[in-house]
């Protein structure tokens, strides 16, 4: 293998601070989210257009997104092994936003299905390598605060999605929401086309290894198989809640749909967004003492707010329920940093792209094409009403518990593995 090329002190001084690289990636993020959560903000409005269903809705918002964005996903996380992170991101993101603004244009559910199918392609050139660029730019003592920060987007997105965009199209039409949500996003990929640069010179870099070598040696890693299996069951527990939580006060407080995406944004989104900060904090001081700290926090606050959301979803009080979000959305904010923190500190830097790409293939499999689609299908098959969207949600939330006990279990081999495959690359 041909070695990376170190900076020179004039190329030093040219890079962007790694904090203005965090801000614009956590810009970058807010759209990656606030596009992907729109659609669930407008449910209602969207079935009384088209005539659609639940379970429609629910292959909208899982299937028809997640596919292309798993199968594009690795290929594009090996290029950003070998080429530039900062413009296979913006890249990324000008093609996404393209397609949200396309959103407003359908005519149906086939070119709904398409647009989705777009975002998911667009939006599969983000995640991997945003965690691999800011894995170079911040120590492993401070990645915790680092991705907590860039974890903001999704609830900042999220809050977008639900809140924003509804009374955007309550005042203008749901299409004209499609179209404000999508141009900043073009804008944003314009100037990351520019700002975001490589901490260091990756333009000789080569990697000998085939996808296939790296996913076996991978599979041979303990700690990366129950980090991902406990990474995608509870991603599977949150996502299908988070997709059909506005929906689900609808339905049972008799709110309206703005109403409850804006409960839903206020309530779950800014607690979690408060618990996304708190828990990237707390992952990083324990990460100083263990590295088994992490992941150890991200299963209790896991299973602690799944059984919360268990609570929310058979509340009968919208009171009540606006209550329970909040502890809901604290505990369930930050977990996921853990399990990010710990991946990059397990992975080495010559494949970790590549190895969190594979990763991200399978918990978004895993979370995002069963989680919404499933909870639909079961509501639809309890005849699409009040109680019926409460028995699909109680399908799919309990494996939160599951995910949290994996979790755990990843703790016992996380130092050992990562000093084996650091051995592996010496």
């Amino acid at each position: 293998m041909v070695g990376l090329k170190c900076v020179t002190e004039t190329e030093k001084k040219a890079l962007p601070s790694r904090w203005l690289v965090l801000f614009l990636l956590l810009l970058i993020f807010i759209f990656n989210y606030a596009d992907r959560f729109l659609i669930s903000g407008l449910v209602g409005t969207i079935k009384a257009e088209f005539g659609l269903g639940d379970s429609f809705m629910g292959l909208l918002m899982g299937p028809a997104f997640v596919v292309l964005y798993v199968l594009a996903g690795i290929p594009i996380a090996r290029l950003a092994d070998r080429r530039s992170r900062g413009v296979i991101i913006a890249v990324g993101c000008l093609v996404w936003s393209l397609f949200t603004g396309m959103t407003g244009l359908a005519v149906g559910p086939l070119s709904l299905a398409f647009c989705r199918v777009g975002v998911g392609i667009g939006e599969a050139a983000l995640l991997a390598p945003a965690y691999s660029l800011l894995s170079d730019y911040f120590p492993p003592a401070k990645r915790g605060v680092a991705f907590s920060i860039l974890g903001l987007g999704t609830y900042f997105g999220q809050i977008g999605g639900y809140a924003v965009g509804p009374a955007i199209a309550n005042s203008f039409g749901w299409q004209t929401a499609f179209f404000a949500m999508g141009l900043p996003g073009i804008v944003l990929g314009i100037i990351a086309l520019f700002a975001l640069r490589e901490p260091y010179n990756r333009t000789r870099a080569v990697i000998p290894e085939s996808l296939a070598a790296i996913v076996r040696r991978m599979a041979g890693i303990k700690s990366y198989l129950t980090l991902m299996i406990g990474m995608g069951l509870g991603t599977l527990s949150g996502v299908s809640f988070g997709f059909w939580g506005p929906t689900l006060f609808v339905r049972n407080h008799g709110v309206s749909e703005a109403a409850a995406s804006n409960a839903f944004a206020a309530y779950f989104g800014l607690s979690g967004l408060t618990g996304m900060l708190i828990f990237g904090a707390i992952s990083d001081r324990l990460a100083v003492r263990s590295p088994a700290g992490p992941p150890k926090l991200a299963a209790a606050s896991l299973f602690a707010a799944t059984l919360c959301i268990l609570f929310v979803t058979w509340s009968d009080d919208f009171a009540k329920s606006k209550l329970l979000a909040i502890p809901s959305g604290l505990l369930g904010g930050g977990w996921s940093v853990g399990v990010m923190a710990s991946l990059q500190f397990l992975l080495p830097d010559r494949y970790r792209a590549t190895a969190t790409a594979s990763f991200v293939a399978v918990t978004t499999l895993i979370g995002l094409l069963a989680g919404p689609w499933l909870a639909g299908t079961v509501s639809e098959l309890f005849g699409d009403a009040e109680y019926s969207l409460r028995l699909g949600l109680s399908v799919t939330i309990p494996a939160g518990f599951v995910a949290a006990v994996f979790l755990w279990s990843s703790a016992r081999n996380l130092a050992g593995e990562r000093n084996k495959l650091a051995a592996l690359e010496s």
